[in-house]
């Protein structure tokens, strides 16, 4: 009985193993040194009018659950990169619809570390900043919204940052690259 059990289970074991008939994984091969990286990819909530020269960005704080609410369009901590390109104008429509924290938001210098509390931010670029952005009480409340209008008038690698205690030292922060080479679009 029991070389009949342990032929069955050898003879299941093989079966499951398939043949070689089975195609190859496919492969992919690269050239150069550098490791491909993805471009910016489009985003409904992002559009480039290149003819105008404008960027329009439906930025939504607490789109989602992740990070407490504390999240632009689902992102934060860095994941995620806006890139405009340089001398366009960008139209931010910001609103808030986390449940229950205010939220502001401002193109400020990329840092490694956030601090907890900003005393007088200044953004990079006139006009890249909601209104008072360090208010947990004044700056935009939940199911509120307000539009900044601004030209990143400098290539270079910045942030799009929640001033409002707190905030960015835990995550609420993406990156917002100006790009001097005219490249666009959202990576995630």
């Amino acid at each position: 009985m029991r070389i009949k059990a342990l032929s069955a289970a050898i003879l299941i074991g093989l079966a499951a193993c398939g043949t070689d008939d089975a195609p190859a994984p496919a492969t992919t091969q690269q050239t150069g040194d550098q490791p491909a990286t993805a471009a910016p990819a489009t985003s409904d909530w992002f559009v480039v009018n290149e003819d105008a020269q404008t960027v329009t960005i439906d930025l939504i704080a607490g789109q989602t659950s992740d990070n407490n609410y504390w999240n632009y369009n689902g992102l934060y901590g860095g994941r995620g990169t806006i890139t405009v390109p340089e001398g366009y104008e960008v139209t931010i429509n910001f609103s808030n619809v986390d449940p229950a924290m205010a939220h502001s938001v401002g193109v400020g210098e990329r840092q490694a570390t956030y601090p907890t509390n900003f005393s007088s931010p200044q953004p990079v670029f006139a006009g890249a900043m909601s209104s008072n952005p360090t208010s947990a009480t004044q700056s935009t409340m939940p199911n509120q919204s307000e539009t900044l209008t601004f030209t990143a008038d400098r290539a270079g690698e910045f942030a799009l940052i929640c001033y409002v205690a707190g905030h960015a030292a835990t995550g609420m922060y993406i990156d917002f690259n100006v790009s001097a080479d005219g490249q666009h679009g959202v990576q995630m």
